[in-house]
């Protein structure tokens, strides 16, 4: 198991980082779509129609593309009390079975999302055009890779291994 982590280990960084880096382009993107709404309200008095709609769907894909990012490098909020105050062996089980529901949760969330995208394919999303169904897909990908990552780290802990945040903080050091 370890051998095929260190081997899977690289793709998974890779797909972080490459994650990491479409948000904040979707960021940005939302930022430039957002200013030229309010120049084009307050200057031009014409908003334009798009923009809103637009900037709602990037910020979906960067907060769900910066979630399983947050995941896999173990930066979400947490409270650890308990945990830090319980011995090695109950520490890793809490982590195990955390870590399980995490990927259970990012599986329903992409399953029950590709559901609710073939539901509305058929509607239109008005001003863009877009199908309906596709206001679902960051959920659906950002399930995917929320379960992905959750389950790099579940068998991080499970065999031992330092986790990818642990590497991540060594590597900026």
């Amino acid at each position: 198991m370890k051998n095929a982590m260190l081997t899977v280990k690289p793709g998974l960084t890779w797909l972080s980082r490459l994650s990491l880096y479409i948000a904040g382009i979707g960021l940005v993107a939302m930022t430039v779509i957002v200013g030229w709404q309010v120049f084009g309200r307050y200057i031009l008095n014409d908003s334009p129609s798009w923009s809103e709609p637009l900037s709602l769907h990037l910020m979906s894909w960067f907060i769900m593309l910066g979630a399983a990012v947050g995941v896999r490098e173990s930066v979400h909020l947490g409270l650890d009390v308990v945990r830090y105050v319980m011995p090695p062996a109950i520490q890793k089980a809490m982590d195990l079975v955390s870590l399980g529901l995490i990927v259970v949760f990012g599986i329903g969330m992409a399953y029950y999302s590709v559901l609710l995208a073939m539901g509305t394919w058929s509607a239109t999303i008005p001003v863009l055009g877009w199908p309906g169904g596709v206001d679902f897909f960051p959920m659906i990908l950002g399930g995917a890779m929320i379960a992905l990552f959750a389950l790099e780290r579940f068998i991080d802990v499970a065999i031992g291994e330092d986790v990818a945040a642990d590497i991540l903080v060594q590597e900026a050091a």
